[in-house]
């Protein structure tokens, strides 16, 4: 596979679950893997697993309660440092490692995903919660995030394009890896994020210590599984699990932390931008921040729109795996004239979705712990008395104990609402009336966040207003707002949504590089030319 080129790339196929062979097969992984309920898991430091200093904790199945996924530990901050000085030391050598290998090393683990595809799967339904669509989308896009990195590695090794030959100087500018660093990844997308995040600075040079979120380790789990299995050096990729101060916050305020690279909510993600800005004793470089920090999106109806798609997709985006992506849309603005109509076509295609356990494959299944369920009630609420509640509004029941909250739609919230402008990340959304198209896309645009929006129109002119007006970092025209795929429409936001890293493409490795220009003045008799130099030769 490596003497294909990026422009061979292809976003990696769903599997097809209208197929009952293909279901038979996922239900029978998810059998294997419910087999393996309960073991105990290490992390995954210099090549070696070990146990935790500080203890261990539990994976629980959202869906039901009473199973146990698996027992994780609990890492102290030394072995967190310890994690992190392995991967310093492994970077010495893996900076230098020509870049196609390191790109093989990548096709590798992304042929090993693909073989291993319905287990992961069967674990994602298990741990987070998703039915069998999101969860297999989540696993195809962790193959693409590898396959792509691996070949846009291949695309920076080439530098930048200067003047070759500029007043008798010849001249070359290179990208170099910068050193090791850390990932903190969300429970939501478990496999995608964890991988995408620890993958693209490995794919560069770089070494990583991955963090997955508490209520998914058995994710990053088999991540750390893959990489061993296809002899990726020992200390490029180190898996850590425990406290988030006491690992996650040791981590980001050490001096020897290049980089830190995050994914999850606004509020912890202002905080370890605040700690990145902070040069502390003993550190010789300025933290490179990459964060995405989650969405306000909205969905514009306008006039003209096909409303019966437009209902079809909102509620896609709004409920697909619960509400809980940093894109769902979680806002549907529309014009006063199809407003009415709009409503009742989203209502009644919401009251048909049927909650349950994620293994049965239920459109909509748990949200992901306690402590989301109390705050998704607390906002539902609120909602109570800032606008109509249509459908929806309060925990589900099912046969499980699990944490099940069915889908809800608010109606007549106004834009300043704190439905309208706080993130729930949960099946909740609300619906605002606006005036015109010009009205619709103010009020999309009034909130701190700016992800993800969708618009829909036939009218090619409204489509370019919209388009050009929308202050979103991901804008969908006539589709739901959630669904990037990797190379094809590169992900991040604008303002309190985070950096606009842009995951998925051409310029995320870019944060984990840092370019080096090159000159050098022949002297008379000697010859040396730049163009024939290559960093990773060492």
């Amino acid at each position: 596979m490596s003497d294909l080129t990026i422009e061979q790339y292809c976003n990696e196929e769903y599997l097809n679950f209208e197929d009952p062979t293909v279901v038979k097969a996922q239900q029978a992984a998810i059998r294997e893997v419910r087999s393996k309920f309960e073991q105990s898991h290490s992390l995954y430091i210099n090549g070696h697993w070990i146990k935790g200093d500080s203890g261990t904790f539990y994976s629980v199945n959202p869906s039901n309660l009473r199973e146990i996924i698996g027992t994780f530990q609990l890492a102290s901050s030394t072995q967190a440092l310890s994690a992190l000085d392995s991967a310093w030391n492994a970077f010495e050598q893996w900076q230098f490692v020509p870049a196609q290998k390191r790109a093989d090393y990548l096709f590798t683990i992304a042929e090993i995903m693909r073989r291993r595809r319905l287990e992961i799967n069967a674990w994602m339904i298990s741990e987070a919660g998703k039915n069998y669509m999101e969860a297999d989308a989540d696993t195809a896009e962790a193959i693409d995030f590898v396959i792509y990195y691996a070949y846009e590695a291949l695309r920076m090794d080439k530098g930048m394009p200067v003047l070759s030959e500029n007043w008798g100087d010849h001249n070359k500018t290179i990208y170099m890896p910068i050193g090791a660093g850390i990932s903190i990844s969300p429970w939501n997308f478990p496999f995608a994020i964890f991988v995408g995040m620890a993958i693209a600075p490995i794919a560069v040079g770089n070494a990583v210590v991955a963090k997955p979120a508490p209520d998914t380790p058995k994710m990053g789990y088999l991540m750390a599984e893959i990489v061993e299995e296809a002899g990726l050096p020992a200390g490029v990729f180190n898996y850590i699990t425990g406290d988030n101060i006491e690992v996650g916050e040791t981590l980001a305020r050490s001096p020897k932390t290049r980089f830190i690279s995050f994914t999850g909510s606004k509020a912890v993600g202002l905080y370890l931008t605040d700690i990145a800005a902070q040069v502390v004793e003993g550190q010789l470089f300025l933290k490179r921040m990459v964060c995405e920090l989650g969405g306000k999106n909205a969905t514009v109806v306008d006039a003209d729109a096909d409303i019966d798609l437009a209902a079809q997709e909102i509620v896609k985006g709004a409920f697909g795996f619960q509400g809980q992506k940093c894109s769902a849309g979680s806002r549907t603005i529309a014009v006063e004239s199809v407003y009415d109509e709009l409503l009742e076509k989203v209502v009644a295609i919401t009251k048909a979705l049927q909650v349950g356990d994620a293994k049965d494959n239920f459109a909509a299944g748990p949200v992901v712990n306690q402590k989301a369920v109390d705050k998704i009630l607390h906002y539902i609420e609120i909602g109570k008395k800032e606008g109509r509640l249509l459908c929806g509004g309060k925990k589900a029941e099912t046969e499980h104990e699990g944490h099940y909250i069915e889908p809800t739609v608010f109606a007549d919230i106004t834009e300043d609402a704190v439905i309208a402008q706080e993130e729930i990340f949960g099946p909740v959304t609300v619906f605002i009336k606006a005036k015109d198209t010009k009205d619709a896309i103010r009020i999309a645009n009034n909130t701190q966040y700016g992800l993800t929006g969708a618009y829909f129109s036939n009218d090619p002119t409204k489509i370019d207003y919209a388009l050009r007006h929308f202050r979103v970092g991901n804008m969908y025209v006539n589709r739901k707002c959630t669904g990037a795929l990797v190379g094809a429409q590169p992900f991040g936001g604008f303002n309190l949504s985070g950096t606009d890293a842009k995951a998925g493409g051409r310029d995320y490795l870019k944060y984990f590089l840092e370019p080096k220009s090159m000159t050098v003045r022949p002297k008379e008799g000697v010859s040396y030319t730049l163009t024939e130099f290559n960093f990773t030769k060492g």
